[in-house]
């Protein structure tokens, strides 16, 4: 529970957090925020880990930087080929509850019926980028085209919370509430998993 406390806590006050880690760390601060933006997208399991609330706030903090776009390609890119060689193994595994045969199921026939722009859609929903890479990896896509789409994806992603963060992030109303504009964004992010499980639920 203290994890999860944690975890929530760091999330709903991730300015503060950031500031403290600015601080104490400086230039390796890029380093910190590459390993966490690379493990929530990169490790199928730490769907949990913040993004888009990260993104916004390091706008917020204008500390803009090249990595953090790198960081998203790069962790795509090693999901994808932790699906592609260990994805049936991960799957058939009881260790690993979060990824079921039924949810890989659905994301191919999301694929087929989209293509690869799942994978530049997928960025924009939490514990959902997470795994869109890991099912095209499991789904054996073409690299070379989810590579493509992994570049427009991570840029797209990366920039748009950045730059929401760099010009927003610090007016007054803003600054002054931005725990409650923290969970605004993790509250819009989860809209459209919300829609899909009601959809999912609603019989044929």
């Amino acid at each position: 529970m203290s994890i999860i406390y944690a975890i929530v806590d760091f999330v709903l006050h991730i300015d503060t957090h950031l500031t403290e880690i600015i601080a104490a760390y400086g230039t390796a601060t890029y380093v910190i925020l590459f390993g966490i933006v690379f493990a929530e997208t990169g490790l199928v399991v730490t769907p949990f880990l913040p993004g888009d609330s990260l993104l916004f706030a390091v706008g917020a903090l204008s500390a803009i930087g090249a990595m953090n776009i790198a960081a998203a390609v790069i962790g795509d890119a090693a999901n994808y080929w932790i699906g592609h060689f260990f994805g049936q193994k991960i799957i058939d595994s009881p260790k690993f509850p979060l990824v079921k045969k039924e949810h890989i199921d659905k994301a191919q026939v999301f694929y087929a019926k989209h293509g690869g722009k799942a994978i530049v859609l997928s960025r924009f929903v939490p514990i959902v980028r997470t795994f869109a890479p890991f099912v095209a990896g499991v789904g054996r896509m073409k690299y070379r085209q989810f590579l493509s789409y992994n570049v427009i994806g991570g840029v797209a992603w990366v920039l748009l919370f950045t730059l929401a963060g760099y010009f927003f992030g610090n007016v007054p109303s803003v600054k002054e509430n931005f725990t409650l504009v923290i969970f605004a964004i993790i509250l819009i992010s989860v809209i459209p998993i919300i829609i899909e499980s009601i959809k999912a639920r609603r019989p044929k």
